[in-house]
């Protein structure tokens, strides 16, 4: 009886060690990088640029930056779901092609050394991360579209970021935010918004990347939230290269952050995420997400230094 009790406490030791374990190497695994952004001076009123896919027209946001030494202004999606900056290799091989001193890849070119502006706003680091992706630039076409790369929260860190939906303008400086600020929770450079659905508390992940999208959930509270027997619209959506299902369907419910009223005129589920970012998300105690598009007509202040944020 002894040793059955032996090997029974024996078991449960190993299992919670190596479900301790597994929690270090995820929550490792799944840390952000030291932010290297150096920041100077600030960026107002910048404007915004909608990139259009299909039947959304809030597909992506995008920022106008230059690359010091380049006449050229090219655009960066801003991405307040990736907790880092990055650029896509393949674009910046085709500026390096043409402007060989401007363009300095670092050894195996993982990363970059590079500095760009948005506005006023210098910024630079020894270490952007690269990314297999993007496509080549094109010079001659003037009103081409050229993205580079990815704006994420590592910048939001170092700024306050005024997201102005009615005048389609970013501003990225260093104002004190409202005293009507409400807290919210800057995890792991993710943006966790508190929010209100149908008297329900939730929490909710704010990434911009899923720009053209109001509110996604699980299937579950999907089929709760949707009007009946309303149309249902199949998209695919990429996420770096990773191919997703995205399903919508129309809504007719409020979200409250604070006093403000937002209406839900969609919600969405996602098919293709893997079982580790499922996992990650139950962990963090986020309930859903939300894109640019639930903005729309508001102005959106985030300061993630003191984690509070405005919607006006």
């Amino acid at each position: 009886m002894k040793l059955i009790k032996k090997i029974v406490l024996t078991f449960a030791v190993l299992i919670i060690l190596s479900l301790t374990a597994g929690y270090f190497y995820f929550d490792k695994k799944f840390s952000p990088p030291q932010n290297y952004l150096k920041v100077y001076g600030n960026a107002d009123n910048i404007p915004l640029k909608w990139v259009s896919e299909a039947e959304n027209p809030y597909s992506a946001l995008l920022l106008p930056v230059q690359i010091k030494g380049v006449k050229e202004t090219f655009y960066m999606q801003l991405d307040l779901g990736s907790p880092v900056t990055v650029f896509y290799k393949k674009s910046l091989q085709s500026i390096k092609q043409k402007l060989p001193k401007q363009i300095r890849f670092n050894q195996e070119s993982k990363e970059i050394l590079l500095d760009f502006k948005l506005g006023n706003l210098i910024v630079s680091s020894e270490k952007f991360q690269l990314l297999d992706y993007g496509k080549k630039v094109d010079t001659k076409t003037s009103n081409a579209v050229n993205i580079i790369g990815t704006i994420g929260t590592d910048l939001a860190e170092k700024r306050t970021v005024i997201l102005d939906f009615v005048n389609n303008t970013s501003s990225f400086n260093e104002k004190n935010i409202s005293n009507k600020a409400f807290k919210f929770e800057f995890k792991k450079r993710k943006l966790l918004f508190p929010a209100k659905i149908d008297n329900q508390n939730l929490k909710l992940l704010y990434d911009s990347g899923t720009s053209g999208y109001e509110l996604i959930v699980n299937k579950e509270e999907w089929q709760k939230y949707k009007t009946k027997n309303g149309s249902i619209k199949t998209e695919k959506g990429n996420s770096w290269g990773n191919i997703l299902r995205v399903i919508s369907a129309p809504a007719n419910k409020e979200m409250l952050f604070g006093k403000t009223k937002l209406k839900i005129s969609e919600v969405t589920y996602i098919e293709g995420v893997s079982k580790i970012q499922t996992f990650l998300m139950k962990r963090s105690g986020m309930q859903g997400m939300i894109g640019n598009k639930i903005f729309l007509n508001h102005k959106l202040t985030i300061d993630c230094k003191n984690e509070k944020f405005t919607v006006e």
